[in-house]
């Protein structure tokens, strides 16, 4: 087997409680690196077109990449793949933390779990050895309480649970691990629950397995000495994402109102959240296994309203969805909601913004107070948004209604809210505006996972930033000819990466070098930038294909009238833009060979990847 896998598969069928382990084939692991490239090739072969994502067919797949366990910078992202229930199309969900390391060292590079259990369930693989347990004493508990009570069950070992909004098939719920790390978009938190899979627990010691490990720890070392040069990893580990809530809301970058405000006007309290108000509040620090960077902490407040013990930092997303965009300035009710999102695990970005759609549809009066339980839903009330956010969270009352994420609800609300609904693609887009960076906007509406802002495209051009160590163009944000190469080669690289298990955060703060050096120490096989960016070709070429044969194609995706300025704001930085997405969609899709009509890869494409075994979809429109 090729260095940095365990050459190993788990399968696990809850209806009829089999488990078995397979050996995939070598190629896949050498085109696709593991991760969400890997997840899709197995799921395009192996789960029948138009299965229910809630339904005993569908297969649910837990994935690590090759660098998982390795000694690469950030070596610890794993993946949940599947079918979304929030999109209908592909899902797939990307978290850091601890699990994925040990998934690999008790023996196993993924797990792909089909059907459904007759009552709930969690699996546990100790050094390989897998068996189904009974967790009726874990369902209905909170996936805070479910990982302590599994760890004193199983010392030494690490959790992947879902909180009660999965166990409530909630489409915008995700899975926790590390008491509050979040897999959090896709929804795949319900399809979990659907099959009574309260948890994966996972033990092991076996080592990770590499080609060249003097040249791996080399690269290491060289790598940890350059980000120790680098002023933005020193910045990066003290605030986070934190650090530009207020200036995001400032700039137009962060949305406000529910995507309809302008922050210098809306909102210029934003700094009483940000930055150093926010740091005040951290006691501890945290950082995901063998990373860094650490930028992560623990976070308390003993505010006699919001009080909360402990919680992991929010992220810039979750600050800026339930404190930007509902003109929330209390930053001890963002630590609460980021408290509750991390028990109920629910992703905090759709959660929030939901959130406001409920607010907004209130202040129009397409909601009253005869809707919302008795709750008046008065922008910048913290005590409304805590209400709801427990509502939603049990799915009790309005919360039903709004549990499903904006798209969902408005259909069920109807009278008008769907012009209030921000989505793509049914899936909330994140904490970055298309007005401010239209490549953003490109990739909300042309990746397989609608509205996801962590696949690499030129906004890192366009917002200032790089990928250190790659010579890119320089391009003007508002200039919609022209880029679809450097769109290409970007998310190419990106989708490479984030197969193979690396953090976001560590792709643009060391030199671009570092991937293909070390996955060429650990594998054994010679990789270079080229040879990346085919992994990351396969990986986008698949999952769009599996959208497109769902039915969700990205040609059919809602584009969020309001977050692609149509019609555009009056006033603030942001005023008169109006993005032109379908120029930029389609010369992104004519530089990756695919067919700008059909969003699919032509079959030239395809037999140059080496996917031309594969059947391409009928294409709608």
């Amino acid at each position: 087997m090729i260095g940095g896998h365990m050459g190993q598969v788990l399968w696990v069928d809850l209806a009829s409680g089999r488990l078995w382990a397979e050996t995939p084939d070598e190629a896949i692991y050498r085109d696709f690196l593991g991760g969400y490239g890997f997840g899709a090739r197995i799921l395009y072969e192996r789960q029948r077109p138009g299965v229910d994502p809630l339904g005993p067919e569908a297969i649910l797949g837990f994935n690590t990449g090759v660098l998982v366990g390795s000694p690469a910078i950030t070596p610890n992202r794993w993946t949940v793949t599947g079918k979304s229930p929030l999109t209908g199309g592909w899902g797939d969900a990307n978290c850091g933390g601890y699990w994925g390391p040990m998934l690999k060292a008790a023996g196993h590079d993924a797990v792909y779990v089909q059907g459904c259990a007759e009552r709930p369930v969690y699996l546990w693989i100790d050094e390989g050895q897998a068996t189904l347990r009974d967790a009726s004493d874990l369902w209905g508990r909170d996936a805070l309480e479910t990982e302590a009570l599994l760890r004193e069950r199983h010392p030494g070992a690490q959790v992947a649970c879902i909180g009660p909004a999965g166990e409530r098939l909630s489409c915008i719920s995700g899975v926790v691990n590390d008491f509050g790390r979040i897999a959090a978009r896709s929804g795949l938190g319900a399809v979990m629950g659907s099959k009574r899979l309260k948890a994966i627990v996972v033990r092991g010691t076996r080592p990770y397995p590499m080609a060249d490990p003097a040249r791996a720890q080399a690269e290491r070392k060289r790598a940890l000495a350059e980000m120790a040069r680098n002023p933005r990893v020193k910045y990066f580990t003290k605030y986070g994402t934190i650090n530009h809530t207020a200036s995001s809301a400032f700039s137009g970058d962060s949305p406000i109102k529910n995507w309809a405000g302008v922050g210098l006007e809306d909102f210029p309290q934003a700094e009483r959240i940000s930055d150093d108000n926010m740091i005040a509040l951290e006691y501890k620090g945290y950082g995901c296994w063998k990373c860094n960077i650490a930028c992560g902490g623990h976070y308390r407040t003993d505010d006699p309203v919001f009080a909360t013990p402990s919680t992991h930092k929010p992220e810039y997303e979750t600050s800026a969805m339930f404190g930007n965009n509902l003109l929330n300035d209390n930053i001890h009710s963002l630590l609460k909601a980021n408290d509750l999102c991390n028990r109920y695990g629910l992703d905090t970005i759709s959660t929030g913004s939901t959130i406001a759609f409920a607010f907004d549809c209130y202040q129009h009066g397409i909601l009253t107070a005869a809707d919302t339980d008795g709750l008046e839903l008065r922008w910048g009330d913290p005590h409304a948004i805590i209400a709801l956010l427990h509502k939603l969270g049990r799915r009790e009352g309005i919360g039903d209604v709004l549990a499903d994420g904006t798209a969902k609800a408005a259909a069920r609300i109807g009278r008008g809210a769907e012009q209030l609904a921000v989505h793509i693609g049914g899936q909330e887009p994140p904490a970055h505006d298309p007005r401010f960076a239209p490549s953003w906007g490109l990739i909300y509406a042309a990746d397989a996972t609608p509205g996801r802002h962590t696949q690499l495209a030129a906004y890192l051009l366009e917002t200032g930033s790089q990928l250190p160590g790659l010579d890119l163009p320089a391009v003007e944000k508002y200039t919609y000819t022209g880029k679809g190469e450097v769109n290409a080669l970007l998310n190419n690289l990106g989708q490479a990466l984030f197969s193979a298990g690396i953090c976001f955060f560590a792709a643009t703060r060391v030199s671009f070098g570092h991937w293909p050096e070390m996955i060429s120490a650990v594998t054994g096989l010679e990789y270079t930038v080229e040879r990346l960016a085919a992994c990351g070709a396969r990986s986008a070429a698949v999952r769009t294909m599996f959208s497109v044969r769902e039915g969700a194609s990205p040609l059919q995706y809602h584009l969020a009238p309001r977050a692609y300025g149509r019609p555009p704001l009056q006033s603030g930085p942001l005023a008169n833009v109006t993005v032109d997405v379908e120029t930029l969609r389609h010369e992104y899709y004519l530089a990756r060979g695919w067919d700008p009509a059909t969003a699919l890869p032509r079959p030239e494409t395809l037999a140059a990847l080496g996917l031309g075994d594969l059947p391409l979809p009928t294409a709608t429109r």
